[in-house]
């Protein structure tokens, strides 16, 4: 079982006099960058200026930076690009000004875990991931709860790296729910896994698979995405609140029933292979290999995969459907 700190584990004293810099104002920094600087602590925003992020930065008071001017301002650097840019803003902006005594910090393992960033030796590496997306993070803090977090420390050249870790998960609320030991590695891992076979990649295939058994059996295509997209939210919803047990107790009998004798026959011996071909894609760097020839190459296969993804019968008519619900108008 991994160990779990909260707030009482961390102190936010260690922050004093220090400057913690959020590079990158996206979803997750701005609902950190807030949250930290409503806990007391010193924050610099480092976001390019010319678009929607640096314009929000602005608007909520924070004077954004360069990079390299947050690097060498900040003696906490929490790194919060998409993983793809971090690599190449590292080399750029930020690596020449790395001096000991200083810390790098991540939500996502991505790039430590897979060499694309290499710190040098003596300064701190650590990572607070919150469970949850950003503007979650922020909702929680302001409710005066918050969002799980991992934490996992690479290098420890200064002795109190977890401990500014801790502070700074304090910080953003996750103290409140707990911070839950982890690894680079295994957080890396785990999470790419989720997000391909489970949470993103597996869910969608599910989804368009049903809905074109249905189109194919001469169903309406409205019944088709009511009952295998629409419908969706309701299950994880109770999932998310009382785990597969309790959404099976909130569920027909005949549901259930049909969960236990047909579930079985989706999820198949060969797809139980295919997630343990995809796991080892991941430990040993294939994917990560991949990804990064994909963006170096301009993106050719995603950028096609993304207009195919958009074209499918399914977008289009809940596009439609979801026009037609109130309560999803903004």
């Amino acid at each position: 079982m991994a160990k779990i700190y909260y707030d009482k584990d961390a102190d936010l004293n260690v922050y004093e006099g220090r400057t913690i810099a959020i590079v990158g104002y996206g979803i997750q920094g701005r609902g950190q960058a807030l949250s930290l600087r409503d806990s007391g602590l010193n924050v610099l925003v480092a976001q390019r200026p010319g678009g929607v992020n640096y314009d929000q930065a602005k608007k909520d008071g924070f004077e954004p930076v360069d990079a390299d001017v947050a690097a060498k301002k900040a003696d906490v650097l929490m790194i919060l690009t998409q993983d793809h840019v971090q690599g190449e803003l590292y080399r750029k902006s930020i690596k020449r000004y790395l001096k000991k005594g200083k810390s790098i910090a991540f939500s996502h393992g991505f790039n430590i875990h897979f060499g694309q960033i290499r710190p040098p030796a003596d300064v701190d590496v650590w990572m607070i991931a919150p469970k949850g997306p950003g503007a979650l993070v922020r909702r929680q803090f302001e409710e005066g709860k918050g969002v799980p977090c991992l934490v996992a420390i690479h290098q420890n050249a200064s002795g109190n790296a977890l401990k500014d870790a801790l502070a700074y998960a304090r910080g953003i609320g996750g103290g409140r729910a707990g911070i839950f030991e982890t690894s680079f590695r295994e957080e890396t891992e785990t999470d790419l896994f989720g997000e391909q076979a489970v949470l993103c990649g597996g869910t969608s295939a599910l989804i368009k698979a049903g809905y074109e058994t249905l189109i194919e059996a001469g169903y309406a295509p409205e019944m088709a995405y009511f009952e295998c997209l629409h419908e969706l939210k309701l299950i994880v919803d109770l999932i998310y609140e009382g785990g597969i047990v309790g959404m099976r107790q909130r569920v027909s009998d005949t549901a259930e029933y049909g969960d236990y004798t047909r579930g079985p026959r989706i999820i198949t011996d060969r797809t139980l292979k295919e997630m343990k071909k995809i796991l080892k894609e991941i430990q040993s760097g294939k994917f990560a290999r991949e990804w990064m020839k994909e963006n170096k190459n301009g993106r050719p296969n995603f950028n096609k995969y993304r207009e195919d993804a958009g074209n499918h019968p399914v977008e289009k008519v809940g596009k439609e459907l979801r026009a037609m619900m109130s309560w999803m108008k903004k």
